[in-house]
C-alpha cells in the first residue's frame, strides 16, 4: 500500500518556474509521478512542464483536485508558502528548502495545528514509494519497490540505507527524509504509527542523529505501544565531539542531552535492532525480518 505518496497523489509545485523548482519536477514527471499543476506567483495563466502554472495554491486546487505540494521557494517565502498549501486544503505538503529560520518554523506548525495538512520536512529530500511517486530530491534509480519503510532526519544517509536494502534483495515501500532542522512537521512517531497500519511493510528502517531527544521519544513510544515490525537503527554523528554543530542545525548535543551513547541505549531498550555503520544496514535488517 504505501504511505504519503503513491498511485492517487495528484502534485502541484510551489515554485514551478524556479531553477530548483523546474529541474527537479522534470524528474519527478520523468519518475512517473501525477504532476497536475504548478504555482508562482505572477506567472499564472501560463504553462511549465508541460502543466498548468497558476497564481495561488487555491486555484491549483480547485482546477485540478490537487492533494499534494511540493515546496521549492526561498527560504524567506517558504512559512508562507507552507501556510498557503495547508489554507488551500492540501492532504501532504512536502518542503524541500534549507535554511528557513526557526522561528518561521514555530509559527508554522502552531498555524498547522488548525489544518488537516500533514507537513513534511522543511530541509529534506521528500518522500518517495518506489514504483509509484516520488516527490522530492532523491535520485529515484537507486530504489526498489518492496516491504522495507525508510524514515531518515539525515538526506544522503536515506540513499545509503536505501542501496544497503538493495544490494540484499530488500525494496522499500516508502522512504521518507524527514528533515534535520530542530522544528519540523512530520515526526519519527508520526511515521511509525503510518507504517504500523500498512501492510505492505514489513520492517523499518530508521536514521537518527545526534541532537534533540526524537529518537529517544521514538523508542519510548515503540515500547509504549508493543510494535512488533522489526526497526534497524543507526544514529550518525557518533564520534562528533560534545558541543560541536554536525552539518544539520537539529544535530548539536547540549546539556548532556542528544549523544549518540543515549540514543543507541534508548533504542536497544526498546529492542531496536542497532547498526553500527550505515554498511550494516541491509544485513541487519534481513537477518531482523528472518528471525
Amino acid at each position: 500500500m504505501s504511505i504519503l505518496v503513491g498511485n492517487n497523489t495528484r502534485l502541484i509545485i510551489q515554485g514551478i518556474t524556479g531553477k530548483e523548482g523546474s529541474f527537479h519536477g522534470e524528474q519527478i514527471q520523468d519518475y512517473g509521478t501525477n504532476l497536475v499543476a504548478g504555482v508562482t506567483p505572477g506567472k499564472g495563466g501560463n504553462d511549465a512542464l508541460g502543466v498548468p502554472v497558476f497564481n495561488t495554491v487555491s486555484e491549483a486546487k480547485n482546477a485540478t483536485n490537487a492533494n499534494t505540494s511540493v515546496i521549492f521557494v526561498p527560504p524567506a517565502f517558504s512559512a508562507g508558502a507552507i501556510i498557503e498549501a495547508a489554507e488551500s486544503g492540501l492532504e501532504l505538503i512536502i518542503c524541500i528548502t534549507e535554511g528557513i529560520p526557526a522561528s518561521d518554523m514555530v509559527k508554522v506548525n502552531q498555524k498547522l495545528q488548525n489544518f488537516q495538512s500533514r507537513l513534511v520536512g522543511p530541509n529534506c529530500p521528500g518522500v518517495i514509494s518506489p514504483g509509484k511517486a516520488k516527490v522530492g530530491i532523491m535520485p529515484g534509480f537507486i530504489h526498489e519497490p518492496g516491504n522495507i519503510g525508510v524514515i531518515s532526519r539525515s538526506g544522503t544517509l536515506t540513499y545509503e540505507a536505501v542501496h544497503q536494502l538493495v544490494s540484499v534483495g530488500l525494496g522499500q515501500s516508502t522512504s521518507i527524509g524527514i528533515g534535520g532542522d530542530p522544528i519540523i512537521g512530520t515526526t519519527f512517531i508520526d511515521l511509525l504509527q503510518l507504517f504500523a497500519h500498512d501492510d505492505e511493510t514489513d520492517g523499518i528502517v530508521l536514521i537518527g542523529e545526534i541532537g534533540g531527544t526524537a529518537e529517544e521519544e521514538a523508542a519510548q513510544w515503540v515500547l509504549d505501544n508493543n510494535f512488533t515490525k522489526p526497526i534497524v537503527a543507526f544514529i550518525a554523528g557518533q564520534t562528533a565531539p560534545p558541543g560541536r554543530r554536525m552539518g544539520h542545525a537539529g544535530a548539536i548535543i547540549s546539556g548532556g542531552k542528544g549523544t549518540a551513547e543515549e540514543k543507541i541505549e534508548a533504542l536497544k531498550s526498546a529492542k531496536i535492532h542497532i547498526a553500527e555503520s550505515p554498511a550494516d544496514i541491509g544485513n541487519t535488517m534481513l537477518k531482523a525480518i528472518q528471525t
